[in-house]
């Protein structure tokens, strides 16, 4: 290489933020392993204005428009399986709709129901899909019907309708756009965004968001797990189609009116670099206690449109930097296992259940609200242990050559996907929560002991698994990716053997 040639080549790495093409088309040219095809596709799910915004125990409803949500889909086929991964903009996705939207994807292009993986953002600024479910209470006294329905956050059954639809239209489009592509993985490091919200304070026990400056506060009483992991996937002139980014951290930055949340300035970021076109599929981590609020900062929490772009800028340059560094080539094989786990709730006991019914008839604006929220929870429990007193959790690995995804449908504690992070024999293992159905937070074991606490571990109809439960499905997840091989990872071309040191640099200092 001569100077000039040297030059050139530096002048286009650093214009690859306005000619993202021309830095990365030299990854077409030296293609590793048989041809791997990959499909991507988007739809819309954006909910109209006024209708409910969930992620509270009571309602409320959207009144502005940030940003569109959207189903994303990424489907991988090695020639003898396929799989969809499916990002939701959506605050969870109820076992019904999967089953449903599985069944007619299945009929419609032949996916297999359980190679396909549908999981949530848990977005709090998204569409009406829950909590409580259309016609969950149909069973119950009039007064639990008047809690459920008119007092709680209410899922929408033409908005279940549409995000099913959409759900199978993008998985179906997907697959039709199925094309030769390269594809890379890699894991980055962000750890300036996300922080555990559950703290030890002196009093001996735990409180969640126990607040900034609080003089109490002793230490976190869990970790994040800053782990960025990224799949990439370019085509044949080495444009990047689409990629598939795994991030613990709770979509509670509400930006201003319906959004996809902070996922929405990851993909801005990512499409930034890459361009207007790549899609980019979200599943998110064990984040169950991981939020993006620092509580042990002494600062001001920045405003809502600020901290959205903050925590997605972050992530999204972050998986930046990894796409950047990929070498692309096929990840197979593709595989995917499923098991189902039949899980017990937790029982109120009698006397409490008679408190919290003699509570929840007295004027809500007479007694505390947090008081009057919770026995409402608990009534609500009691009803739905009548009919269901056992809940059904899918755990799915899905098998992307050396990374595996493994799910669970929980609001799950981060410290359980780093410990399946620790025991999996995969060099890439992402958890994913919320995926596949929605069994509400499921805290460590340790958080129900005597130094535990905080809202996670509050009985509700929406959480009330089990002690156990997290564990059993971390050991699930074990018990399926024990059952695959992992994939080699793709690695760059080995350089010539040396043949002796570049001459315009071999001499030792001149000074005259």
């Amino acid at each position: 290489m001569n100077r000039r040639e040297f030059l050139r080549q530096g002048t286009v790495l650093g214009l690859a933020a306005g000619l993202p093409h021309i830095a990365l088309a030299r990854r077409s040219v030296t293609p590793s392993g048989p041809p791997f095809k990959v499909g991507f596709a988007e739809r819309d799910i954006t909910p109209a204005l006024g209708m409910e915004k969930p992620g509270g125990y009571g309602k409320a409803y959207h009144q502005r428009f940030h940003d569109p949500c959207k189903v994303r889909v990424a489907v991988f086929d090695d020639g003898t399986a396929r799989v969809a991964l499916v990002g939701l903009d959506a605050l969870m996705v109820p076992r019904r709709l999967v089953q449903a939207a599985r069944d007619a994807i299945q009929r419609k292009c032949g996916i297999t129901p359980g190679n396909i993986l549908i999981g949530a953002s848990h977005s709090h600024s998204s569409g009406p899909v829950g909590m409580v479910q259309p016609g969950e209470y149909d069973h119950a006294s009039p007064l639990v019907r008047r809690l459920a329905y008119e007092k709680s956050s209410c899922a929408e059954v033409n908005y279940l309708e549409r995000v099913r639809n959409e759900i199978i239209g993008a998985v179906c489009q997907a697959d039709g756009g199925r094309t030769d592509a390269r594809c890379g993985i890699g894991c980055g490091i962000e750890d300036k965004v996300a922080y555990n919200r559950r703290f030890r304070m002196k009093n001996g026990i735990t409180f969640t968001h126990p607040g900034g400056g609080n003089p109490d506060i002793l230490a976190p009483a869990g970790p994040i797990d800053p782990q960025v992991g990224v799949i990439g996937a370019w085509d044949g002139e080495g444009r990047l189609r689409g990629c598939v980014v795994n991030y613990a951290c709770h979509a509670t930055t509400d930006p201003g009116g319906i959004s996809a949340n902070w996922i929405y300035y990851l993909e801005q970021t990512i499409r930034g670099l890459f361009g207007s076109d790549v899609i980019v599929v979200f599943l998110q981590g064990a984040s169950g206690d991981v939020t993006q609020v620092d509580n042990l900062s002494p600062y001001q929490n920045p405003g809502p449109e600020q901290w959205a772009r903050l925590v997605g800028g972050r992530v999204g340059a972050e998986a930046v930097k990894v796409l950047l560094g990929l070498e692309p080539g096929s990840l197979v094989p593709i595989a995917a296992a499923s098991t189902i786990l039949r899980m017990e709730r937790r029982v109120p006991s009698p006397q409490r259940v008679e408190r919290c019914l003699e509570l929840v008839q007295k004027d809500p604006k007479s007694v505390d609200a947090s008081e009057w929220t919770f026995a409402k929870e608990i009534v609500l429990l009691d009803a739905l242990l009548a009919r269901h007193p056992t809940v059904e959790a899918e755990v799915q690995a899905v098998q992307i050559g050396p990374a595996v995804f493994v799910t669970n449908s929980a609001e799950l504690f981060c410290q359980f996907g780093l410990d399946l992070k620790a025991r999996s024999p995969f060099p890439f293992t992402f958890p994913v929560e919320l995926a596949n159905g929605c069994v509400g937070y499921v805290p460590t074991e340790e958080a129900f002991g005597s130094h535990g606490g905080g809202y996670e571990t509050r009985l509700t109809s929406y959480s009330n698994l089990q002690p156990d439960a997290g564990r059993r499905m971390i050991e699930a997840g074990l018990e399926l990716t024990g059952g695959m091989k992992p994939g080699t990872v793709p690695e760059p071309t080995k350089a010539s053997p040396f043949h002796g040191p570049w001459p315009y640099g071999n001499v030792p200092p001149e000074l005259s």
